[in-house]
């Protein structure tokens, strides 16, 4: 497989998941720059929240550097394991869902403590269905369906 379903997964999927973020940040009437300088804050620590607009274009591009690896690692697999490619979407739903466990339970406390875990039922059932809705079946189908083996016309 070459990187194009890589890309335009991690486009779709990427764009998709934080269309949601930032739905959700303006719901709780937050700012939307100051979200993405969290997100940018991950790997560059204090600094984005320093620079405006360019902090927070640091965080879309952490964002979707992310989603990149998401993707790729689902295309890995899908490449090894070609049951991943013939039932993508019993395997997004589950791929979703270990995405969110991943990041919610697993890099977010280990990042910023006292982030992520369980937050309430809302908390918890909201981010996971982006993670699957968004982010982990939109991933199984785009590399599912460009390395699915093509039948001779």
């Amino acid at each position: 497989m070459r990187g194009k379903p890589i890309a335009i997964a991690t486009l779709v999927a990427g764009t998709l998941d934080i269309a949601s973020a930032i739905v959700l940040t303006l719901l709780h009437g937050k700012s939307v720059t100051g979200m993405l300088q969290g997100v940018a804050s991950g790997p560059f620590g204090a600094w984005p929240h320093a620079n405006g607009w360019f902090g927070a274009a640091a965080g879309l591009a952490v964002h979707f550097a992310i989603m990149t690896v998401m993707a790729a690692a689902f295309a890995v697999a899908a490449r090894r394991l070609p049951r991943l490619r013939e039932r993508w979407p019993v395997y997004g739903i589950g791929y979703g869902a270990l995405l969110y466990l991943i990041m919610y339970w697993v890099v977010l406390p280990l990042r910023f403590p006292g982030a992520g875990g369980a937050s309430g039922l809302a908390g918890i059932l909201i981010p996971l269905a982006i993670h699957i809705l968004l982010v982990g079946i939109p991933i199984a189908l785009i590399i599912g369906k460009a390395s699915a083996p093509r039948s001779p016309e």
